[in-house]
């Protein structure tokens, strides 16, 4: 593994245990076991790296929250329970890595790079979750790619507002099927109005 490698892996690291605000640069070279001249050659700066090496974990933890069961659940609702229980569990295991990317978003007020890296994520995100809980086909120019966007969209708050709530009032915070029985209550009501 180069210094490149090596750097992402401490970056990663450092923020789970330390957080990004907390993490300096040269917390960052000796996770990596590389000199502190390094970051700035292959990333141009710490806030880069960190920007990176949060945004690739974030991306493996989409990943995994989303995967699919070994056996498909029959229905959406099932698909969305699962998933979402997926995310509740992950709150144990994952704890610092969520801890740390809530604390990132903070840094997109003050930094037009990380705000269009984290803009740039959640715009693929999107067609993403609908493609995959919903089989509605985001690309670009599609009949559905509206569709596909609004969906997203609505998944990506779900998500969000689920880790925080986890995050700050674990005790209180709504499992899985309280979420589905609230969007279908929810559903009901935008469909009685229609």
């Amino acid at each position: 593994m180069g210094h490149r490698e090596e750097l992402m892996a401490g970056a990663r690291r450092c923020l789970e245990e330390r957080g990004y605000a907390h993490t300096t640069s040269r917390d960052i070279a000796a996770a990596a076991n590389a000199p502190l001249g390094t970051i700035n050659y292959h990333y141009g700066s710490k806030e880069a790296l960190l920007n990176a090496a949060m945004l690739e974990s974030i991306q493996e933890w989409g990943a995994k929250v989303q995967q699919p069961a070994p056996e498909p659940a029959p229905t959406v609702g099932a698909r969305l329970e699962a998933m979402w229980a997926r995310i509740i569990e992950s709150q144990v295991t994952d704890r610092p890595l969520l801890v740390a990317a809530s604390e990132s978003l903070t840094q997109a007020e003050r930094s037009p790079e990380v705000r269009a890296q984290i803009a740039r994520a959640y715009e693929g995100a999107r067609p993403q979750l609908a493609a995959d809980l919903h089989g509605i086909s985001g690309a670009e120019g599609s009949a559905d790619a509206a569709t596909a966007r609004a969906v997203g969209s609505v998944h990506m708050a779900l998500v969000a507002g689920l880790t925080q709530q986890w995050l700050i009032d674990p005790e209180h915070a709504p499992s899985a099927a309280e979420i589905a029985a609230g969007l279908r209550a929810i559903a009901r009501s935008l469909d009685s109005d229609a």
